[in-house]
């Protein structure tokens, strides 16, 4: 295993990033492992540009590897909740970059509770939410699917009303 996560970084997502983060929905074994069912180019186009990149309440991030898109990791508001999601490109499983790249994201998005819904048998990504501390909190359908449904808690301090008021609607970090 090589460790790539000294070279992960997190920048905003430029437009010419889309079409790599296509190709990674149309992977076949990340078609098989995630149970998303890639979108057709010109849906996926609008989708990013209109429900992603243009909703302000979304933050997201294109993941770098040197000078290479590896990915990206986005979170959004469904109703009172709020998720979280990642994409990488199967040349950078296994190599640290997730890991890396999901506690640079945590330190950008403070939202707490905030929660992720991986299928049930991705289990690397089961494991890689339950390294930086998601929770098993249920169970979800989408389709005839099982995904499991992760939160990451309150920090103790915000568990005990230390925290400012609103907080859990805070994303922190400068872009």
């Amino acid at each position: 295993m090589r460790d790539d996560t000294a070279d992960v970084r997190l920048r905003d997502v430029h437009d010419s990033d889309l079409e790599t983060f296509l190709v990674h929905e149309h992977d076949p074994e990340a078609v098989r492992r995630s149970r998303f069912p890639p979108r057709p180019r010109d849906a996926f186009m609008k989708h990013w540009r209109t429900r992603v990149l243009g909703d302000e309440d979304c933050l997201v991030r294109t993941v770098m590897v040197g000078d290479d898109v590896a990915g990206s990791v986005v979170s959004w508001w469904d109703g009172d909740r709020r998720f979280l999601g990642y994409w990488l490109g199967r040349p950078y499983w296994g190599r640290g970059v997730g890991t890396r790249a999901l506690a640079l994201f945590l330190d950008l998005d403070r939202t707490r509770p905030l929660y992720a819904d991986p299928f049930h048998a991705n289990t690397a990504s089961v494991r890689l939410l339950e390294r930086h501390g998601f929770q098993h909190a249920g169970t979800l359908h989408h389709g005839d699917d099982e995904h499991v449904l992760l939160v990451l808690p309150e920090a103790e301090a915000e568990a005990n009303g230390e925290a400012d008021a609103g907080q859990e609607r805070k994303i922190g970090g400068a872009d």
